[in-house]
């Protein structure tokens, strides 16, 4: 064996190479990321690997801004797809519509293929594009308030603890109550019921609503509103099975979220996208380890997720992530630096890609070595390493087909093969508007619900009332009985007498209205149980 052929020696420069990239040789199916960068040189024969099987594992892509995180997302989404997994993409910025078209050639794109082994070649993938509440391009995406939940919304809302508990009331009353909050107005108009001389009695005995935490409740819903958000909540309400769907050709649909009209609400957008995996959880089986994921997803900007919660919204997005893989999903969060993300969610993210860090400030060099403690014992110094890395480039750690760590790798990554960068607006309106899903989401409903169930009783009590106070004084108390009862065979629109309105709801049909909508009390309240979220069963 000539000395060229000879095997890398333990504890050289070659060696450790050559250990880095053993880490990394699966034998089943596995997402190619990139090649291995030792000594500053990138060695296009050892590529770093995902393997497919742990997706659902999760994980994080870090790193400051202009470091290639959209990219890296771009490079992950179209290699699931090609494998059959559908996958969903918040797309915040409005950059990544172009994973549906080619990729275009250039002497940079085959540079970068040469240096990291890369057979490229230009291809779109099957996407479908949404808005949220017809809010900007794409398909209306909404939710129902009763199944966006009360955590969620105090989060929206931002709403202390206190008054968060108090939403929690309101939605309890109106579950049991049959009263359904289809939208904002829906909302309010139990707020304000519970809070009227009429409603007061309703909640006495489990605590009862102050009339304070009632007008903080609904000024926020009124400012909410103002900022166009009333148009999130409402029907048809989207079915998130719709994310789960694959291709004629068998690859997996990659559903983009375009949010760049609604990137000013942050709150919004990321507690919707929780309301989505939450949505997920409360309807996919239990299917423990695939051999690959049902689903995918990125929430980009995540630290917008964490931003001023509550510990209860914590608690929920801890659990939901920590149980969803036994469901086939994996969930990967793109922010800045893992600080963004709480620590009992960040052990939870098997597979780490993290792109370069800046350290101009203490609080910059504080980050960095924070992100370093958070890897494993590696040959590299990492605090170096993080620092130099280029755009596109990343230090690698993810979980090997066993579920151990891979030793940690810096990676020159590979390049997308779709568009890198949005495609033009005539081609999103019409891929819009050409998909099978457009006419089933595009127009608005808007049924009978909590509000205007209320508002008929209401006005029914009052109507009563007053025909009941204009004929006493016409024919007298003595004979007011039995006028009453002939005014209920001949009207039809009037009820039974009862003591509270609350009552008189419970008697005019609504508890059979709510069966045949969403189910039973009991289906309602089991199905709170991470997020406060609550559907009905499709």
């Amino acid at each position: 064996m000539s000395e060229s052929e000879q095997p890398p020696v333990a504890g050289t420069t070659a060696g450790i190479a050559a250990d880095i990239a053993a880490g990394y040789a699966f034998e089943g199916a596995a997402l190619d990321l990139g090649a291995l960068l030792w000594d500053g040189d990138c060695h296009p024969d050892a590529p770093i690997r995902i393997p497919l099987p742990v997706l659902n594992r999760h994980g994080l892509v870090a790193g400051a801004t202009g470091t290639g995180k959209t990219k890296t997302l771009q490079l992950i989404a179209e290699q699931l797809s090609s494998h059959g997994v559908p996958v969903f993409l918040a797309d915040i910025k409005g950059d990544v519509s172009g994973i549906s078209a080619p990729g275009e050639d250039g002497e940079k794109i085959r540079e970068r293929a040469a240096q990291v082994g890369q057979s490229w070649a230009g291809k779109g993938f099957p996407c479908e594009f949404y808005g949220l509440g017809g809010t900007g391009p794409g398909i209306p995406v909404r939710a129902t308030v009763t199944s966006f939940g009360p955590v969620l919304l105090s989060k929206v809302l931002q709403l202390n603890r206190t008054q968060e508990q108090s939403l929690g009331l309101i939605f309890h009353y109106a579950d049991a109550k049959g009263l359904e909050l289809v939208d904002l107005k829906d909302l309010r108009a139990v707020v304000a019921f519970l809070v009227s001389d009429t409603g007061k009695a309703e909640l006495k005995g489990i605590g009862g609503l102050s009339t304070v935490t009632a007008g903080v409740i609904l000024r926020a819903l009124t400012a909410f509103e103002q900022e166009g958000a009333g148009g999130f909540f409402g029907e048809p309400e989207f079915d998130t099975a719709e994310l789960l769907r694959t291709a004629a050709d068998g690859r997996g649909i990659v559903s983009v979220l375009e949010l760049p009209s609604v990137q000013d609400k942050p709150q919004l957008f990321s507690t919707f996208l929780m309301w989505m995996l939450a949505d997920l959880f409360h309807d996919l089986p239990e299917v423990g380890d695939l051999e690959k994921p049902k689903l995918v997803v990125f929430f980009d900007e995540a630290h917008l997720l964490f931003k001023d919660a509550s510990k209860a919204f914590l608690e929920s997005i801890t659990q939901t992530v920590r149980l969803i893989r036994s469901k086939g999903v994996g969930v990967f969060f793109v922010t800045q630096t893992p600080k963004d993300v709480p620590s009992d969610v960040l052990a939870q993210l098997g597979n780490r890609v993290q792109h370069a860090l800046r350290a101009f400030t203490p609080d910059d060099a504080k980050a960095l070595k924070a992100t370093v403690r958070t890897f494993p014992n590696s040959p590299y110094d990492l605090e170096e390493v993080l620092t130099g890395l280029g755009t596109g480039e990343a230090v690698v750690t993810v979980l090997s087909e066993k579920g151990a760590p891979t030793p940690v790798a810096a990676t020159r990554l590979r390049a997308p093969e779709s568009l890198m960068g949005p495609i033009d607006a005539a081609a999103l309106d019409a891929a819009v508007k050409g998909s099978p899903l457009y006419g089933r989401y595009a127009e608005a409903v808007d049924r009978e619900s909590a509000y205007e169930k209320l508002t008929a009783e209401q006005t029914s009590v009052q109507e009563e009332a007053s025909s009941r106070a204009g004929e006493a004084r016409e024919a007298g108390e003595a004979g007011e009985a039995g006028q009453a009862g002939q005014r209920e065979t001949r009207a039809p629109r009037s009820r039974k007498e009862e003591p509270s309105l609350a009552e008189q709801v419970v008697g005019s049909g609504i508890f059979r209205s709510l069966a045949r909508s969403i189910g039973t009390q009991v289906g309602r309240e089991i199905s709170r149980s991470i997020f406060g979220t609550a559907r009905r069963r499709r």
